[in-house]
């Protein structure tokens, strides 16, 4: 009888080591994808077939519904430009040129990858719906209070949150060196 208890001990503890390395190794995939341009994060295996299991699994909680890496390349920030973890407390800009891209957007998602749960409806800015101070250029704004143009909000996102950048039928130079494209700046500019 004492056999079999260590046995079925052993199991329990094989089966728990398990499945918390593989919720780290996935975990990890949201966080770190492989190629970093300051704040954000990309892997261009997102979307292809060459995409490992890790990978997958990572989309698959991540909720990016991926297109293939030919139409769209996913860029993902956990952090601001100073590398500090995204938070609701927090108001931030981000302010750039436009990317490389046929179309892009900036969307922001919860702690728990969906979309934020605050009934604001303003959890992105694309480029087609910014309001521009000179042509090319965007300020935008991520915060908790309401904004009057340019605003995402992260009511109730919680910390960390996250922000992905999509840039579809991005240009061939962001395919090329996708770690040194310009992408957009996140400053923090305040903290209740």
């Amino acid at each position: 009888m004492k056999k079999l208890a260590a046995v079925m001990a052993g199991i329990l503890v094989a089966t728990a080591l398990a499945v918390a390395s593989v919720v780290a190794a996935v975990g990890f995939g949201l966080r770190n994808n492989g190629i970093d341009n300051g704040p954000w994060s990309t892997n261009l295996t997102v979307g292809g077939a060459d995409a490992g299991m890790y990978t997958r699994a990572a989309v698959a909680i991540g909720g990016l519904l991926a297109l293939a890496k030919e139409e769209t390349i996913y860029y993902t920030a956990f952090t601001d430009s100073d590398g500090d973890t995204l938070t609701e407390d927090c108001t931030y800009r981000i302010a750039g040129q436009d990317p490389d891209a046929r179309w892009w957007s900036i969307t922001i998602y919860a702690r728990d990858h969906y979309l934020v749960r605050n009934g604001d409806a303003r959890h992105s800015v694309a480029q087609s719906t910014l309001e521009r101070t000179r042509p090319g250029h965007f300020d935008a704004f991520v915060t908790p209070e309401e904004q009057p143009a340019n605003w995402i909000s992260s009511r109730n996102a919680g910390s960390p949150f996250s922000l992905t950048l999509r840039l579809y039928n991005p240009g061939e130079n962001v395919y090329t060196a996708p770690g040194k494209t310009p992408l957009p700046t996140i400053s923090k500019e305040r903290c209740r």
